[in-house]
């Protein structure tokens, strides 16, 4: 087999395959389907401060090639994770890795202060497209300023990789990425879910409780791989790409752009193997290719 191992400052993973938040639970839902250890690193379901109801129902509603969400963050709260979830999870046979959400800085910071203690858990995943409810409900992710905050913020109380997570409902997702690697940020991963809305055409109402949601699946990849490329041109850190990866094909042509990693997150609800499928075809590629480890097609991408 070829090398398929990847550090991202610190955070060595066995493979570049890893889940996306929201879409794997704990990683326990999918000790059934699959060997957890095929997977890089397990990010688990966002997490808050305080417990979070989410938002009320209908909050999933399917499009053509994807899906639109706004289940709205429900978890119990980092105490819960600590005391319930965490003595599960912290010895599954692969990199555990926290998405940290919040609606205000100190919400953030106290959150990743809690989970730096946690042995086992091996980085955080910064969640920025959230409502700054200090700033009027506007997203922390959609300016350099709000970005490079919450970001800073978060570094100077946590320790581990940290990884901040874009929004890609922004003008220029580059400048966002190269704040963000100002204020600390060890990686950058991208795209979150882009803005989307489903209508019921015989009721003449929004599907959705909350009207709009996040789009994710194969209807996104174009948008998520352009941001990748564009990202990976701008910054110096690691990418982890994610938008729409399907098949190995589709996880190859963004390690092509110039992502050190990628996420599987839609596709988990179809098939519960992809990730595992994933990354036994990345193998197969780099074989077939003479590539002997995945480190030589990251940003290969001939222009």
């Amino acid at each position: 087999m070829a090398d398929l191992s990847v550090n991202i400052a610190g955070l060595k993973m066995t493979n570049p395959v890893m889940t996306a938040s929201g879409t794997f639970g704990y990683g326990l839902e999918f000790q059934d389907f699959m060997d957890l250890s095929h997977i890089g690193g397990i990010i688990v379901k966002g997490t808050t401060l305080h417990h979070r109801e989410g938002n009320d129902y209908p909050r999933m509603a399917e499009t053509p090639m994807g899906m639109l969400n706004a289940v709205g963050l429900q978890n119990k709260g980092v105490h819960y994770f600590v005391n319930e979830i965490y003595p599960q999870i912290k010895n599954l046979p692969s990199q555990m890795i926290v998405n940290v959400s919040g609606s205000q800085i100190e919400d953030y910071m106290k959150t990743a202060e809690i989970i730096n203690e946690l042995e086992h858990i091996a980085a955080i995943e910064l969640n920025i497209s959230c409502p700054n409810v200090k700033q009027g409900g506007m997203a922390f992710g959609v300016t350099c300023a709000g970005a490079a905050e919450v970001t800073r913020a978060v570094r100077s109380v946590y320790r581990k990789p940290l990884i901040v997570k874009l929004s890609p409902n922004v003008t220029n997702i580059a400048e966002i990425a190269k704040a963000v690697e100002e204020a600390g940020a060890d990686s950058v991963s991208l795209i979150n879910t882009i803005l989307g809305m489903a209508i019921d055409a015989e009721k003449r109402k929004p599907i959705l409780s909350t009207i709009t949601g996040g789009l994710s699946g194969p209807a996104v990849k174009p948008i998520a791989l352009r941001m990748v490329w564009q990202v990976a041109q701008a910054v110096n850190i690691p990418v982890i790409g994610l938008g729409g990866i399907m098949t190995a094909q589709d996880a190859i042509e963004f390690l092509l752009a110039g992502a050190t990693a990628v996420q599987i997150g839609t596709a988990n609800f179809i098939d519960p193997t992809t990730c595992q499928k994933v990354a036994q075809g990345i193998n197969d590629y780099l074989e077939k290719y003479g590539y002997h480890s995945v480190s030589d097609i990251v940003g290969a991408l001939e222009i």
